[in-house]
């Protein structure tokens, strides 16, 4: 089940700490490694993250 709430929470905090790290856990999760923190997302979780991130920094990366 996901928990849409919980990734939102997540992309705030992710988002927070910078466009470099927000691209390194891109890249951790596009992987399929364990990001630590969030050892207790579903997959369905991880995946809603993995994309809203990939969201945000399509903006960025457009405006380059």
């Amino acid at each position: 089940m996901m928990n849409q709430q919980k990734v939102i929470r997540a992309v705030e905090t992710i988002c927070s700490t910078g466009c470099a790290s927000v691209n390194a856990i891109i890249k951790i999760l596009e992987l399929n490694n364990t990001l630590e923190g969030f050892e207790d997302f579903s997959e369905a979780e991880i995946k809603a993250l993995k994309n809203e991130l990939k969201s945000i920094m399509a903006v960025y990366e457009d405006k380059k």
